[in-house]
């Protein structure tokens, strides 16, 4: 039986809110241990995604450091840690400001093959698993990958489930 995003996403899902501030979203982030949210309405439906990069960005740019950036916090971590701290406190910007629309989604019943082209099309690490417009969960590459650590033949079903006329993206 193919294994579905219902099957091996993350129940507990911490959320942001729109107006959140980036020191809100970051304290977030690092007190649950997560490197992205999504952005809810009040409703609990998600609007976007923010993430550390969505953060860390503007960063990046206004002290004109290259892509690999953290590279330099490592280095010289006094210096930039600083920087950086006083950047987050003092960005006046909110989730939404940052937040990355549209959101990709999935149902619980999307086959975890389905998940994995969702994320390697659109450059993500994570999708939310939405019911009723709601989300209930969220399927991460690491929840992917200890699913099929643990079920290898998870991917197998799934091809076999698109032979016979299924949706999955493997072929």
């Amino acid at each position: 039986m193919p294994m579905t995003a219902g099957d091996v996403m993350s129940r507990r899902v911490v959320r942001a809110k729109p107006d959140d501030t980036l020191p809100q979203v970051a304290k977030l982030m690092a007190t649950n241990d997560i490197s992205a949210l999504p952005v809810c309405d009040d409703s609990g439906t998600p609007i976007g995604m923010i993430s550390e990069g969505d953060l860390l960005h503007s960063f990046g740019k206004r002290h004109g450091l290259r892509r690999s950036w953290w590279l330099s916090v490592l280095a010289d971590s006094d210096r930039l840690t600083q920087l950086l701290a006083d950047h987050v406190r003092s960005d006046r910007r909110c989730a939404r400001d940052l937040m990355t629309t549209p959101v990709v989604s999935v149902s619980r019943s999307t086959g975890i093959g389905a998940i994995a082209g969702l994320l390697l099309r659109h450059h993500i690490k994570r999708v939310p698993v939405v019911d009723n417009g709601k989300i209930v969960g969220i399927v991460s590459r690491a929840d992917i990958t200890y699913a099929l650590a643990q079920h290898p033949e998870a991917l197998n079903d799934e091809r076999h489930t698109r032979r016979r006329g299924g949706d999955s993206p493997l072929g």
